[in-house]
């Protein structure tokens, strides 16, 4: 079963700039020197959080952190080399956080939220809620004015206030509040993280750990869509008709192939269109296996903002997921969770946007859907490294090692699934007006799944190097569940 519509709402959840634009313009020769650069103007800066508490009750429907940055020194500071953490404790593992700006003096579209998890969970700390800077410039002298701001449980319920790290009950006006910090450029520049979670300070390294008992990792080193090796390995190269996308496009085989990339070969998958059904073609690459439930799954994909080759503006999906077949409609032992990805918007969206989406079930006709999603609003062009856990409690998805979305009930899988990728069109109302071909490309460097475990981000990358270096291209050691 690969049916993929469903049409996204909800809250805004933006994107996350962290203030290494400046080492991105200097580029590669002037790295070390940047690097000097922004630590010495970490040195330098003398930004301080003023904090009020829009809500200041230990009950709350959401906590709402009012700040005001205040730039004492003799220098302008970027404000995108700024990110401001709010460190807070989940009311339970799997509960999903929403972040919301209700009115900002630099205008709330310059604001971005995302959450993280800590490395070392204190009793009033598990979380922090991490701000960011699109533009703007904090001179000498001078404050941000408020920033009204707001988060809250994605399914509303009452939050708890008073054991939360950075919470002041008695800030009904705005002062220095040294429990949320501010880092310049990854350094710390004002505030007291909670014990052991300094931010921009490296962890301590962990002992080396036993490999998973049972892993999948595959390198896609394959010659084409028919190499027998890939089918002996567990994938089925899509051919069949029908859903997701444009009713009566096809999925060609011949546009799953393996090029030279990333210093070896990538799955490669291709979809394209003429403007018209009969000439849209779409890609999708799964496992023949469905074994895969609790666990790690991970993979390196290559999103594309624009196509290959003719005009943009195609509303595409490219995606990377897990998914099971839904045996009647509102079946409860469906699952999915996608990766999502929209370089030109759709399902009511103008622009890029990246979905991460838990799925407990859905009816087809007429369309009902029980699922949960997180979003951001910004370009995710290139290699990114994606990652999402499931164990009994949530379902936790991160980009490039940052945490993107935690969900929990119900949304918890009840059968195992396949692993899939596919690229495919929403509609052929993104360029209405032309029939020149034009083709999209997603690529893929890997992928990895570890079964009942929840490996970090970064033991994932340590996995992967070390299979790589042992020279493995492929293994597959998951037992049929």
């Amino acid at each position: 079963m690969r049916h993929r519509h469903r049409t996204p709402g909800g809250r805004r959840l933006a994107a996350l700039l962290t203030g290494l634009a400046l080492l991105a313009g200097l580029g590669a020769a002037g790295t070390s020197q940047a690097a000097e650069t922004g630590a010495a103007a970490a040195d330098e800066t003398a930004v301080a959080v003023h904090y009020r508490s829009g809500n200041t009750s230990a009950t709350a429907d959401q906590i709402e952190p009012w700040l005001k940055l205040v730039n004492s020194g003799d220098q302008a500071v970027p404000l995108d080399e700024l990110t401001i953490r709010y460190y807070f404790r989940a009311e339970s593992p799997g509960t999903d956080y929403r972040f919301g700006c209700s009115w900002a003096v630099l205008g709330c579209a310059n604001v971005t939220g995302t959450f993280g998890l800590l490395s070392a969970p204190t009793e009033d700390a598990d979380r922090y809620l991490e701000i960011g800077f699109r533009a703007g410039t904090l001179a000498p002298g001078a404050d941000t004015g408020d920033l009204q701001l707001r988060l809250h449980r994605a399914d509303w319920q009452a939050v708890n206030q008073a054991d939360d790290y950075s919470f002041g009950a008695t800030q009904s006006a705005y002062g220095p509040w040294e429990r949320i910090t501010v880092q310049r450029a990854g350094t710390l520049v004002w505030g007291t993280a909670p014990e052991g979670n300094d931010p921009g300070e490296p962890g301590e390294p962990g002992e080396p750990g036993e490999p998973p008992s049972e892993e999948l990792f595959d390198d896609f080193s394959y010659a084409a869509h028919n190499d027998p090796a890939l089918a002996q390995n567990g994938w089925v190269v899509r051919t069949n008709s029908g859903g997701p996308g444009v009713p009566g496009a096809s999925w060609p085989a011949e546009n799953i192939t393996f090029p030279e990339a990333e210093g070896g070969t990538v799955l490669n998958l291709e979809s394209g269109t003429d403007g018209t059904p009969a000439g849209t073609e779409q890609s999708e690459l799964f496992t023949s296996a469905v074994k895969f439930e609790q666990g790690t799954y991970a993979a390196r994909v290559n999103f594309s903002d624009a196509p290959r080759s003719g005009p943009d503006g195609d509303r595409i999906v490219q995606t990377f997921f897990s998914i099971n077949d839904l045996t009647a409609p509102m079946d409860p032992d469906y699952a999915e969770y996608d990766f999502e990805y929209l370089p030109n918007g759709g399902w009511g969206e103008p622009a890029n946007i990246l979905y991460a989406t838990s799925w407990e079930t859905y009816r087809p006709d007429p369309w009902e859907a029980v699922n949960t999603h997180t979003e951001e609003r910004t370009s995710f062009a290139g290699w990114h490294d994606l990652v999402f856990t499931i164990d009994e409690t949530s379902i936790r998805y991160y980009v490039d090692g940052r945490l993107f979305a935690v969900h929990g009930e119900p949304y918890l899988p009840e059968r195992p699934m396949s692993i899939n990728f596919n690229q495919w069109f929403i509609d052929l109302l993104g360029q209405p007006d032309t029939t020149t071909p034009r083709a999209y490309d997603q690529q893929v460097d890997y992928v990895y799944f570890a079964a009942d475990t929840a490996l970090t981000p970064g033991q994932v990358a340590e996995r992967v190097t070390a299979l790589r270096d042992e020279g493995v291209a492929f293994t597959d050691t998951v037992a049929a569940r």
